[in-house]
């Protein structure tokens, strides 16, 4: 059986608004969630992820009260994440109408509610975000224990580090290794954002997303970087995504969901129309 490539519009959110920032700042407004929320389940939109992207820096629960008025608007799979720091938590998203949980600063710093989460929810509730910024070396030896690849483009060696709260710390942990940790500990798919490409729209990271594709047996979501129906094609041909996440294109009207997926699938990729 051929798994149909999935395509997923996200909906950064603070204080109830739609935001898009370039490399985690310049944020500026894109609409109203639960209106947007509503036109890409309209539009044939695969799934719809929702991150609450002020909640944990902000040490605040994400706002329940938009995620409920959001999954009475939509029909389709749904992830919210942001500010998620207990099991109790996760049920409370999960109640309000979320499919699954996107956790990624309160994974770091206790793993075990991932494995938790999975025990009480199932694996396929927990998805693990992971925003990697790139190290680069000169040769593996300088990055000592970290996974390193030397690039499709150059010369030169990187690694990938993690950043939690919503880009704003460094961890020191390599993203390769904390991946495949996350897919060990239950979680069920990976949501990967790379920090160097989010809303610049020149591409995804391929070479991130391919060796995430080539160390770990769970789907991995291809985030940060599209800027035209390429790239979100190349995200699942080059970079070997199971999904592709994307806001910029979808938000300000560059292009529809519906017009991405023909090109996809007039590529041999295949699609739900």
């Amino acid at each position: 059986m051929v798994l149909t490539k999935r395509i997923i519009p996200c909906l950064d959110v603070t204080e109830g608004r739609v935001v898009k920032g370039i490399k985690f700042v310049e944020i500026r407004d894109a609409g109203d969630a639960v209106e947007l929320g509503k036109f890409y389940d309209e539009q044939g939109a695969d799934e719809l992820v929702f991150l609450d992207i002020t909640a944990s820096s902000d040490k605040r629960k994400i706002l329940i009260d938009l995620v409920e008025r959001t999954s009475e608007q939509i029909f389709i799979p749904f992830t919210v994440g942001g500010g998620i720091r207990t099991v109790g938590d996760i049920k409370e998203i999960l109640r309000a109408g979320a499919d699954k949980v996107s956790l990624n600063t309160s994974a770091v710093k206790n793993p075990n509610i991932i494995t938790e989460g999975a025990k009480i929810f199932g694996s396929q509730c927990i998805v693990t975000a992971i925003d990697a910024k790139r190290v680069y070396v000169n040769s593996p030896e300088e990055a000592l224990d970290k996974i390193t690849i030397k690039l499709s483009d150059s010369e030169r060696y990187c690694w990938w580090e993690v950043y939690i709260h919503g880009g704003r710390t460094p961890t020191g942990k390599d993203a390769i290794q904390w991946g495949i940790d996350a897919q060990n500990l239950g979680s069920g798919e990976i949501l990967l954002t790379s920090m160097d490409m989010d809303g610049v729209k020149e591409g995804y990271d391929l070479d991130l997303t391919k060796i995430f594709n080539e160390k770990l047996n769970v789907p991995i979501i291809a985030s940060g970087g599209a800027g035209n129906p390429q790239h979100i094609i190349d995200a699942f041909k080059k970079g070997r995504a199971d999904a592709a996440l994307a806001a910029s294109i979808f938000h300000y009207g560059e292009y529809s969901i519906n017009e991405v997926k023909k090109l996809c699938q007039k590529e041999g990729i295949p699609m739900r129309l």
